[in-house]
């Protein structure tokens, strides 16, 4: 059972005034059957419904502000000042429709009970005038409140069905919410991380170009006129190469084709790989290119198999400068595709460990949306990056 809502101001003032209003007529009712019978009470009656009756009403009225807090004991009580005071009988009512609202029938049983013990009681104590039996009245009196009763708590049922309704909406509203707000925090982390991978497979490679070449005249002031010239062009172009791809990679990733899941230029293929290999060749890297591939694969996994190698070059080209590169593919149709980049390790050069950086992070990422593997590590003095791709993902 849901917590009820809080009520207005003039949400308690309408339930206590119709609560008022049914003590005042059943008060009146109750009167005005002696007046009409010329029934003058004794002096104790007259005490009792003069003083006691409005006296336990009050006390009725006073407890029943509480019953939300303490549905179960409110409407009991209540419910026991019904049996002797008429002025209790709206009191009785409001909090039995209270209790009611909850939708507990071990609760609600014994102060259904208690009300119709009650309305026994009330007949004892107000017979009706001029009944021939006193059994009459009081079979009358309890079917008549047995009737009451019953659309009292029909009522705070359905107003406690309609309760749980709203609070359940109000939860699964919610709910949504925050699962909207999850998928939308998802949805930023992976385009961040999709972001980054691109900019980092785009860029390292013409980087670490501009690098070397800017060690190589940093180190080599005996060059001659022409080669100072010739490095310096090729770091402006690489440099400027790298800005284009920027421009080119952040320009996609803020169209809806990326949005809709599209490939993001930017998109080289197995066909592209001579072009890196004598790119990094003309860089002072010796590169050997085996490729066995029976025929070009699927786009999807020709990108991948691009930026492996791209990645491999550019570490190879950081770490071991001076070294050999050795790059074998292999794989067709209905077998997939295996490839193999090693190159050397140089003498003093970093662990193997120390060289899983941001770049083979993204392939392996990248790797694994294929449903692939990737390892990498040291084997015989060399390091050995493999990769198993489907053909087609």
């Amino acid at each position: 059972m849901t917590t009820p809502p809080p009520l207005r101001w003039w949400e308690h003032a309408w339930r206590l005034g119709l609560a008022a209003l049914v003590s005042l007529a059943a008060f009146v009712v109750t009167v005005g059957r002696f007046a009409e019978a010329d029934y003058e009470p004794s002096g104790a009656e007259a005490f009792w419904i003069l003083l006691a009756d409005p006296v336990l009403g009050l006390a009725a009225f006073v407890i029943v502000l509480v019953r939300r807090r303490w549905p179960f004991v409110v409407a009991a009580l209540t419910a026991a000042f019904s049996a002797v005071s008429l002025l209790a009988l709206g009191p009785a009512t409001l909090a039995l429709a209270s209790l009611a609202t909850r939708r507990r029938p071990r609760e609600l049983a014994p102060v259904v009970a208690l009300t119709i013990a009650a309305t026994v009681s009330m007949e004892t104590l107000y017979p009706s005038i001029e009944r021939e039996s006193w059994w009459v009245g009081v079979l009358s009196g309890v079917l008549g409140g047995a009737v009451v009763i019953a659309v009292v708590v029909a009522i705070g049922y359905a107003v406690g069905a309609d309760r749980e309704g709203r609070h359940t909406l109000r939860e699964r509203a919610e709910t949504n919410e925050r699962e909207q707000q999850a998928r939308v925090a998802a949805a930023r982390a992976e385009e961040r991380t999709r972001i980054a991978r691109e900019m980092h497979d785009v860029l390292a490679h013409r980087i670490s170009l501009v690098s070397m070449h800017a060690g190589a005249l940093t180190y080599r002031d005996d060059l001659p006129r022409e080669q100072q010239v010739a490095v310096a062009r090729t770091i402006e172009d690489n440099a400027q190469l790298a800005m284009s791809d920027l421009r080119t990679v952040l320009g996609v990733l803020r169209s809806d084709a990326a949005a809709d899941g599209m490939p993001e230029p930017p998109q080289p293929g197995t066909e592209d790989l001579p072009a890196l290999v004598a790119e990094a060749e003309v860089a002072g890297m010796r590169v050997l290119l085996d490729n066995q591939l029976t025929q070009a694969p699927p786009a999807t996994t020709g990108r991948t198999l691009y930026r492996i190698v791209q990645e491999c070059l550019t570490n190879a080209r950081k770490h071991a400068p001076a070294c050999s590169v050795t790059v074998s593919i292999e794989g067709g149709p209905g077998e997939g595709v295996e490839v193999v980049v090693s190159n050397p390790l140089p003498v003093g050069a970093a662990s193997p460990e120390r060289l899983r950086g941001l770049g083979l992070l993204g392939l392996d990422e990248r790797v694994a949306l294929l449903g692939g593997s990737l390892d990498h590590g040291e084997t015989g003095g060399r390091f050995v990056v493999r990769a198993s791709l489907p053909w087609a993902a």
